[in-house]
């Protein structure tokens, strides 16, 4: 079997993928169109093992990391899935409350890579909460495949009401200073923009390629926004001309962000979509916004 690089993928596939990961495509059918690329040596194998996601490889900090304390909780979400659970990260021993981020999962559950995320975000000095709006339904299975079929049996309002309830939990926390943002990938990133439209006392929204609200929505939107957007993201770009339109004609502050020349989901540095240098300055970015509207 070849050992495969990222060169070597026909972009197709990563569009093909695209559509497997947002529920376009059942996995028998995403197996069927990959054999259409298996040649000179490459198996359909090869072709699924590589665009699957490795979290064994690419957890950046790990959940012992001596610099933090990081442990599950349980809240309650009265308006969602009832008792939710997420993971709490926070610079060990705090001495003075600190910021809060929730960090908001793709559509698939909290699997290891959002939960590195929330690490990171706990690193930069941070109080994160990473929940997983799976919980209702037995939590994050161990796979994305079950994921993403799980995730398509909550209703999306209900999981929204789950991260407004993490916001709420993190408020009241004893080790938060009471300012919160909040970070979100693909479905994530549209739950951040809806977070900014339901909580006009968030203090900051960075939605990495996520959908935007409509036009009325956005007219309740009062915190800061930090756009993130792949360049070749045709599907989600499509909505970005009229919500900036929103957006100005709100007198909302916002900055948007387009890295060229990467797909959805550049972020996630388990899969082959990963764009390295596009990440670490978009993660950057996010940090430093969090910096000037957090702290």
């Amino acid at each position: 079997m070849k050992n495969l690089k990222k060169e070597d993928i026909n972009p197709d596939i990563f569009d093909l993928y695209d559509d497997y990961a947002h529920n376009k495509l059942e996995r028998r059918q995403f197996i069927e169109k990959l054999g259409l690329y298996a040649v000179g040596g490459v198996t359909v194998s090869s072709l699924l093992s590589f665009m699957s996601p490795n979290y064994v490889d690419s957890i950046t900090i790990k959940q012992d990391d001596s610099r933090l304390d990081s442990d599950y909780v349980l809240y309650n979400s009265p308006k969602g899935g009832g008792e939710i659970r997420g993971l709490v990260s926070k610079p060990k021993n705090i001495k003075a409350k600190v910021p809060g981020i929730i960090v908001v999962h793709e559509n698939r559950g909290l699997n290891p890579y959002i939960e590195d995320v929330g690490r990171r975000a706990a690193v930069e000095g941070y109080i994160s909460i990473a929940p997983d709006a799976l919980w209702p339904l037995g939590g994050y299975p161990g796979n994305d495949d079950d994921g993403r079929a799980m995730q398509k049996k909550r209703d999306k309002f209900k999981m929204l009401e789950d991260f407004i309830a993490a916001y709420n939990y993190l408020k009241s926390h004893k080790d938060c200073n009471g300012k919160i943002g909040v970070v979100g990938f693909c479905f994530g990133g549209w739950i951040s923009n809806m977070m900014a439209v339901k909580l006009p006392e968030l203090n900051a929204a960075v939605p990495f390629y996520g959908r935007q609200p409509t036009a009325e929505e956005t007219q309740t939107i009062k915190s800061p926004l930090l756009l993130q957007y792949a360049g070749l993201d045709e599907r989600v770009n499509a909505g970005i001309e009229e919500y900036e339109k929103a957006l100005k004609q709100n007198n909302i502050n916002f900055i948007t962000h387009i890295y060229p020349k990467v797909k959805h989901g550049f972020h996630n540095n388990s899969t082959p979509r990963f764009d390295k240098k596009a990440a670490d300055l978009a993660w950057k970015r996010t940090i430093d916004f969090f910096k000037e509207n957090l702290k």
